[in-house]
């Protein structure tokens, strides 16, 4: 209680400057006492700290109060005989308790208090938190065959609040359906199903399941995804290294991989059956003496629990390699045939591909070029024997004919006579 007395003259004063008159006659009675603290939420068996602050304070008494409304502490005495509570700080303006080992049973409001008239009081509900068990991961099965759905679950039982939970596989975010079942004291399991379809690209893939707690970070439980599937098969050419030809060996290997490892391998020949020569060997086939005969689509077949898958081969058999002798220009009148032999075109025996393939445009390129080299090399050779071979041709047929008297006189006179006549021939090329 406070008296407040003054001797102002009221009389001729307006209300307002009446009320700043007695705020100046006494400060203090205008600051009020504000009293505060915080909630608290802890782990179970952590430590609660409990703050009851105040500001102005005028000494009055501050004490704490549990949720029965039992005084824990008064000023900085414990009237309580709970040894778990501890005074931390106390001082005109703060009240600090710790309530260590916490359980489910300290939950609740707790009161901080200051004497006045009439007594203040500000509210600090602890909450406790608890933390759910570590998840665990079940798959509806063990195995899984590439193209199915899998059906994973993961539970986290035992927690307040309820927890949350998110699902990765690999790097990439799924998401599930989650249920939620209340137990006694509030208590909480938490269920979440996911389901996917699944491809070879999953084996051994790490499928996660995270739980968010405010009570805990980082818990997790993972799991890795078994994923069978087919064989993938493959047939690869051992030897020769080029184009098969007759006379040659060859040997395929069928190459086939899978889950579980493909246990069975076999080899065929579509539409026919396999060469007498034909040798097979684990996942080789081996043929000897290649001839046209042989000539079709063999096929490798791979099986294992899931399935089956095959590879052909078509084998296309080429003439024996021949030598073809490099053609030669020569400086003659008698014409010239010019034979070009071109090699073969490559092919290749794959599936899909037996007949052989275009003759490469870059080896005709370089086998024209040379011909009309040639050409031209014959065309200035034999211009040049022209230009030296032009000119006027003399005989001697007509020599003495001047000092001759007629005709018959001149061919007598002429140089050899008429005798020689048939030594006398001229030839033109």
């Amino acid at each position: 209680k406070m008296i407040i007395s003054t001797h102002l003259n009221v009389s001729n004063i307006s209300p307002a400057k009446l009320l700043a008159n007695i705020q100046m006659e006494i400060p203090h009675a205008f600051q009020s006492q504000n009293l505060v603290t915080d909630n608290v939420a802890v782990v179970e068996g952590e430590v609660a700290v409990i703050s009851c602050r105040v500001k102005n304070n005028d000494d009055s008494v501050i004490q704490l109060l549990n949720p029965n409304r039992q005084t824990i502490y008064f000023r900085d005495v414990r009237p309580l005989k709970d040894a778990r509570f501890q005074l931390v700080n106390f001082s005109d303006n703060e009240l600090r308790v710790s309530l260590s080992n916490v359980t489910l049973s300290d939950e609740g409001r707790y009161v901080c208090q200051l004497y006045t008239d009439p007594p203040q009081e500000a509210y600090a509900d602890i909450t406790v938190l608890i933390p759910p068990g570590n998840p665990i991961i079940e798959s509806r099965e063990g195995q899984v065959i590439e193209g199915n759905e899998t059906e994973m679950t993961c539970t986290a039982m035992g927690s307040k609040p309820a927890a949350t939970i998110r699902w990765m596989k690999g790097d990439k975010e799924l998401q599930g359906k989650s249920k939620v079942e209340e137990m006694y004291d509030t208590m909480f399991t938490v269920t979440s199903q996911l389901t996917f379809t699944v491809t070879k690209e999953d084996d051994g893939v790490p499928v996660v399941c995270i739980v968010d707690h405010p009570a805990v970070k980082d818990v997790q439980a993972q799991t890795y995804l078994v994923v069978h599937y087919k064989p993938e098969v493959k047939i690869v050419v051992e030897f020769p290294d080029g184009l098969p030809r007759e006379g040659q060996n060859m040997e395929l290997s069928c190459q086939a991989k899978g889950k579980p490892h493909p246990q069975q391998i076999n080899w065929v020949k579509v539409d026919d059956d396999l060469p007498s020569h034909a040798l097979i060997t684990g996942p080789d086939l081996y043929i000897e003496n290649l001839n046209k005969t042989y000539n079709g689509t063999y096929r490798c077949f791979a099986a294992n629990s899931v399935g089956e898958s095959y590879d052909d081969y078509i084998l296309y058999v080429y003439d024996a390699p021949t030598t073809t002798p490099i053609p030669t220009t020569a400086t003659t009148t008698t014409p010239t045939t010019t034979t070009i032999s071109l090699p073969e075109a490559t092919a290749d025996s794959r599936a899909g591909e037996g007949a052989p393939r275009a003759v490469d445009h870059a080896v005709i390129g370089g086998v024209v070029a040379v011909v009309v080299f040639a050409m031209l090399c014959l065309l200035i050779i034999l211009g040049r024997y022209f230009a030296r071979h032009k000119g006027t041709y003399f005989t001697h047929e007509a020599k003495g004919a001047d000092d001759a008297a007629d005709a018959d006189t001149a061919i007598i006179n002429a140089e050899g006579g008429h005798n020689n006549s048939d030594e006398k021939k001229e030839y033109y090329i």
